[in-house]
């Protein structure tokens, strides 16, 4: 029976990135994957017509290159054929009034836009940035440390308690404010409240929620920094070069195969066993799943306390998102010109209109004029589309899973399920929304792909419902309580068992957050001297 250092459950981008830190430290490694091919949620394909490559479910990386994982492994995937192509326009906003905004990675370019937008909101943001850059000494080095870490620790108290250590900081008392509140306190501009608020929706949170004002600073500064970093040849191509790095290194991937239990011996975990039934034996198990399969369905049979049980059965997931992919006869065409060279355009009524969308979606509605996320990679890279062609991809962020009514009352949701009727009528709205504001998108359109919650949950149970997050990132499923309050780290209640993912912190996104924290963790023990024969004895012994 063949033993390795360390088994991955999964082959998400944390899971790739954990599994070549491992790898290049001299440790065997074997990952095991149910799908067709590595990379989870980073992947391409042509979906539309021959030649067309769209980015499937992940797009552009600006929060990944800002890492530090890019900063270890960078180089390394470069010599494997990973490169981006970057803009210094990574994002802006179209709003139906013909009001349009731009955000720069440039600070004084950011205050000059925002005072052309109001009068005094380029002071603002000024202040806020200089409000972060002060505390950017302690908040930057928790997106890579678990937070429950000693290490983390004394971040975490130079932040949350005032100088005499007495009571809240200033930090503590805002951390809980909505991004609404936020925004309206400090800028005037509507088109700067547009520019913002469908962000907070990219990482998971709603304007109005608790703690997503904190992200509104943190989204901004991300953006000047990582711009909107995108692969060349597609976002597959960070998957690629992190197998590349694996396999160059002596790691195995295995695809189609799936893992049916995680073995575990006198209270550890020693192994896995896959749907076929084979058996390897193993010093960690490192899983990219959800705490509900991990402890509902991997973990069934071991020795658990029944009130951690409870909590993964209640692991809970948001709402979904669906992904209009199209082929273009032409790159597309603002009315503001800026907007054709910028990374992605939120298409969006402003901040009360992404409210609205939010509750339409909980309450189980189609909504009647959502935001829509805007981007076409062929304008940073014109390797994804043949002969000056283009590829746009249109999401809409906040749909619910399974719909029971439309808000215009208009389209006929069945039970709910996302047939390719209901895909085509409810993308016909949002194209026909978008050539408002892009006026040559309609008479472009060569192909079109639509993928909705039920294709996400089809293609990975991480997804849940159809969840793009892998899980609410309501404040209730957060930091110290993601994935689960009894187990709020990536060590899990089974000693040898380790998650990462979008279920554990930093959350959701191609970031390599989580899958740099566990590699670290992994390397700090270093690698293990337990012999071969020893756990293929462990293997053949009946389970305790």
């Amino acid at each position: 029976m063949k033993h390795f250092d360390a088994i991955f459950i999964g082959s998400g981008h944390n899971a790739l990135i954990a599994a070549a830190y491992l790898a290049r430290s001299g440790w065997s490694v074997l990952m095991l994957e149910k799908n067709d091919r590595p990379g989870g949620l980073v992947r391409t394909e042509e979906l539309t017509l021959p030649g067309f490559r769209h980015d499937v479910y992940a797009g552009a990386h600006p929060f990944f290159v800002t890492s530090p994982a890019y900063a270890d492994l960078g180089e390394e995937l470069a010599a494997r054929g990973l490169s981006y192509v970057n803009t210094d326009q990574p994002t802006g906003v179209s709003m139906p009034s013909g009001k349009t905004a731009v955000f720069f990675r440039d600070l004084e370019a950011n205050i000059e836009e925002a005072d052309r937008l109001a009068p005094g909101d380029g002071g603002a943001f000024r202040q806020m940035m200089e409000e972060l850059g002060a505390q950017a000494a302690d908040v930057s080095p928790l997106f890579g440390l678990d937070l429950t870490s000693a290490e983390a620790a004394p971040y975490l108290r130079r932040l949350m308690l005032n100088a005499a250590g007495t009571g809240p900081s200033a930090f503590a008392s805002e951390l809980l404010l909505p991004a609404r509140d936020v925004l309206e306190a400090r800028f005037r501009s509507r088109a700067f409240h547009a520019l913002v608020a469908p962000w907070v929706l990219q990482l998971g949170r709603t304007p109005d929620g608790a703690n997503s004002g904190f992200w509104v600073p943190m989204i901004l500064a991300s953006l000047m920094a990582g711009g909107m970093a995108t692969a060349v040849g597609g976002s597959g191509k960070l998957a690629d070069a992190l197998v590349r790095l694996i396999e160059d290194h002596g790691g195995l991937i295995f695809t189609g195969t799936g893992v049916e239990q995680i073995l575990v011996r006198d209270g550890r975990a020693v192994g896995v066993r896959t749907e076929e039934g084979e058996d390897f034996a193993a010093d960690a198990v490192v899983a990219s799943v959800n705490p509900d399969q991990l402890y509902l369905r991997l973990l069934v049979e071991a020795d658990l306390q029944a009130p951690l049980r409870r909590e993964a059965a209640r692991y809970r997931y948001g709402r979904g998102c669906v992904q209009i992919h199209l082929a273009l006869s032409e790159a597309p065409r603002f009315a503001d010109g800026r907007l054709d060279r910028t990374g992605l355009v939120h298409l969006t009524p402003g901040l009360l209109g992404v409210s609205m969308q939010v509750q339409e979606a909980r309450s189980g509605l189609l909504p009647k004029n959502p935001t829509i996320a805007f981007d076409s990679p062929t304008v940073l890279d014109p390797s994804r589309a043949p002969g000056g062609n283009a590829t746009v991809r249109l999401q809409i962020l906040e749909v619910p899973c399974r719909p029971r009514g439309d808000a215009a009352d208009s389209i006929a949701v069945g039970d709910g399920t996302w047939t390719e009727d209901l895909k085509r009528r409810f993308a016909d709205r949002v194209i026909g929304i978008a050539s408002r504001h892009v006026p040559n998108l309609p008479g472009a359109i060569l192909g079109c792909h639509v993928v909705s919650p039920d294709d996400l949950s089809r293609f990975s149970p991480n997804q849940g419902p159809g969840d793009p997050y892998g899980g609410s990132h309501d404040l209730s499923q957060s930091y110290f309580f993601r994935p689960l309050p009894s187990q709020p780290s990536h060590r899990t209640a089974v000693p040898n068992v380790y998650m990462l993912g979008a279920a554990t912190w930093p959350g959701h996104g191609v970031n390599g957050g989580s899958g740099y924290i566990v590699a670290q963790q992994l390397l700090r023990q270093g690698r293990p001297t337990h012999s071969r024969a020893t756990f293929d004895m462990e293997l053949a012994c009946p389970q305790s």
